[in-house]
């Protein structure tokens, strides 16, 4: 809850066996604060269990978006890529262009009439929606695709070739739009998202390659400390991430920026503070700036707000019930502050159902949370595990703030 404390409030989950550990990291601007947390622990496959360390490999699950949001925004300051223009779409993902609608029926297909653009793939508002998430999509899915057989897997032009839900740029949707934005990256620049991820993101934040890879990690050592890779997951698919029903991982042929990526604490904390101080080391300063405005149209915001407060809200508010929020490049936007926690302009997402992430430029704080849950996953007790580190945290650091200018 948002008036408990990390270390006792995680502590009781796992000797309640609602979950097995967590890994919390958390700085400032400077970094001069900084605050880790590690406690529980995982198992490999052997059955060994290990204390949870700062370098476990975790399933990013949608964590990959806030990556790949940075990879496509790189293309753009590299020119490759405009964020606007309708020619981004038509010459390197012409299997969006002139996408049907369909309706709620599950049936009537209408013509779209507003281009997509790279921008409203960003933003989650260019009427792509996940099939899993509305049954009636799902169900037009199951009657027009051919099922994908098992051991075969799909790429993302595949995997996600079904109608809008939307005419693009008046509405948000949660969806596969950063596996294409992923996509889009990879045929303008002839390289494939985990190699510019090592090239353009980890290089630069000095984030070891074998730290940050794609579905599958390969390697000895890397395997050796990943949690999703023990006796429940043997495949490492990061199943508990997702409540062990999904195993998107295992059907997908390359590199999805919506969710396929493992990478460390240490190296996600990492791309998180480097967009709080706005360092230039991976981005040029006034694309960061456009990360923290709002994306949303204001002809689509009464459409927006009724997905955000609606019977599905509280997935997508990720614990900012109450707030008026928005959506920048790469995850939820506050447009409110409260006193005491998230500034105006904080941007969040997660992951799963157990990861958790911020940055709040206002108070110059940034912070994650990746709870390794227990199967079957304990949804509440997620939910209140999640919204006591992202307010907890806060407490910490101004109790840090407190204590330092008692010293001066």
């Amino acid at each position: 809850m948002a008036n408990e404390t990390i270390e006792p409030a995680f502590e009781v989950a796992i000797s309640n066996s609602k979950i097995n550990g967590v890994i919390i990291c958390a700085t400032n601007t400077y970094g001069t604060f900084t605050y880790n947390h590690t406690t529980g622990t995982r198992t490999l496959p052997s059955g060994e269990s290990l204390a949870h360390e700062l370098n476990d490999i975790l399933y990013l699950a949608s964590g990959t978006k806030l990556i790949a949001t940075i990879a496509a925004l790189q293309a753009i300051d590299d020119c490759h890529l405009s964020l606007d223009s309708p020619e981004t779409i038509s010459q390197f993902a012409p299997e969006l262009l002139n996408k049907p609608i369909l309706s709620s029926d599950g049936e009537t297909l209408t013509p779209s009439t507003n281009p997509i653009t790279l921008r409203q793939l960003l933003s989650h508002t260019s009427g792509l929606a996940y099939h899993f998430l509305l049954p009636y999509l799902s169900s037009w899915r199951d009657k027009n695709e051919v099922p994908l057989q098992p051991g075969h897997r799909r790429p993302v032009e595949k995997a996600f070739a079904y109608p809008l839900i939307f005419n693009p740029g008046t509405s948000w949707s949660y969806g596969p739009n950063l596996d294409w934005a992923g996509r889009i990256l990879e045929r303008a620049t002839n390289t494939t998202l985990g190699q510019h991820v090592q090239e353009r993101i980890c290089k630069p934040l000095a984030i070891p390659p074998q730290d940050a890879q794609f579905f599958p990690v390969k390697g000895d050592e890397p395997r050796s400390r990943m949690v999703d890779l023990n006796p429940s997951d043997p495949e490492g698919l990061g199943l508990a991430v997702v409540g062990g029903t999904m195993d998107m991982n295992k059907r997908s042929d390359g590199d999805f920026g919506g969710h396929g990526l493992f990478m460390t604490a240490e190296g996600y904390i990492k791309v998180l503070q480097s967009l709080l101080a706005n360092d230039g080391k991976l981005l040029k300063k006034e694309t960061v700036e456009e990360m923290f405005s709002n994306q949303i149209a204001p002809a689509a915001e009464e459409n927006a707000n009724a997905v955000f407060d609606g019977p599905t809200g509280a997935f997508y508010r990720v614990g900012t019930e109450g707030i008026k929020a928005g959506h920048g490049l790469g995850g939820l936007l506050t447009l409110e502050g409260v006193d005491g926690w998230y500034g105006e302009k904080t941007l969040t997402w997660g992951g799963g159902l157990s990861f958790a992430w911020f940055i709040d430029r206002a108070n110059g704080l940034c912070g994650l949370c990746a709870i390794q849950p227990s199967m079957p996953v304990d949804m509440q007790t997620l939910t209140d595990l999640k919204n006591t580190f992202r307010h907890d945290i806060y407490r910490k650091y101004e109790a840090w703030k407190k204590e330092g200018q008692e010293k001066l």
